[in-house]
């Protein structure tokens, strides 16, 4: 057992050096705006430029937009199939899986081929119509997170008994969604929010392809044209996506208090 032990400690910190180096080695670097000693020149630069703001907020709004409208498409789906056709959930599950396998590249060039001007639905001629494309775009590539989300947050409970029992009492098929299965699956409902809003965030290719004033292209534009502030644009980037991480740990054990005190 302490053989055990001691390689499965082993395997953790080469894991943790591996990963947590490089961080380290970044962070290192984005302090040395200030010649001859550590400084916060570039993160204050980084935060002052109206660019780094308009694009986090855009950003930001697509990614609230893109979990709303996920969670209004996956929960309903992963609860009628796992109530009325769960012989169909291989099929579904495939389904949610291609984003993994088509690259983002393929699915935005197809976007703009389907909904370019000359075509019957041109959404890439306004503005407004280019930001919804991007929001279908993002909800495409969240489908395989959110999915599973949800899918494992249905597993837990035992579906077709709360429906029935809604059912009996008289609620409809919206009451059993809103009253009965949304609160049931709230806590794996966040987790996908979280894996969403942290994808969203650092997404480029469909922002840039589609000319939007996303963080994303920001990012990389500030790769190629600063030296320190790029690093300080990744170990932000980092913090956020460890930031939805940890309060993904919070709900679930939030959930889990909640289900012990009752």
């Amino acid at each position: 057992m302490k053989a055990v032990k001691f390689w499965s400690w082993l395997a953790y910190a080469v894991g943790a050096f591996y990963f947590l180096l490089p961080l380290a080695a970044t962070f290192e670097f984005s302090l040395r705006a200030r010649r001859g000693t550590y400084s916060f020149d570039a993160y204050q630069v980084v935060l002052a430029d109206p660019q780094f703001r308009e694009t986090f907020a855009f950003s930001f709004a697509a990614a609230i937009v893109t979990i709303i409208v996920g969670t209004f498409i996956v929960v309903p789906t992963a609860y009628w199939v796992r109530l009325r056709l769960p012989q169909a959930r291989s099929v579904v599950e495939f389904i949610t899986l291609l984003p993994l396998i088509i690259p983002a590249i393929v699915i935005v060039f197809g976007h703009i081929r389907m909904f370019n001007t000359s075509s019957y639905l041109p959404l890439t001629g306004s503005t407004m119509g280019t930001n919804v494309l991007l929001i279908c775009g993002y909800a495409v590539l969240s489908l395989p997170y959110m999915y599973r989300a949800v899918d494992t947050g249905l597993r837990t409970i035992d579906v077709r008994t709360l429906t029935e029992a809604a059912q009996s009492l008289g609620g409809g098929w919206f009451t059993v969604l809103g009253r009965v299965i949304f609160p049931n699956v709230f806590v794996a409902i966040l987790s996908g929010a979280f894996l969403t809003f942290a994808i969203v965030i650092g997404e480029y290719v469909f922002a840039a392809l589609l000319n939007r004033p996303a963080f994303g292209p920001y990012m990389v534009w500030m790769g190629g044209n600063r030296a320190y502030e790029p690093a300080a644009l990744a170990v932000m980037a980092f913090a956020i996506t460890w930031g939805c991480m940890a309060l993904i740990q919070m709900a679930t054990r939030f959930s889990k208090y909640n289900k012990v005190v009752r």
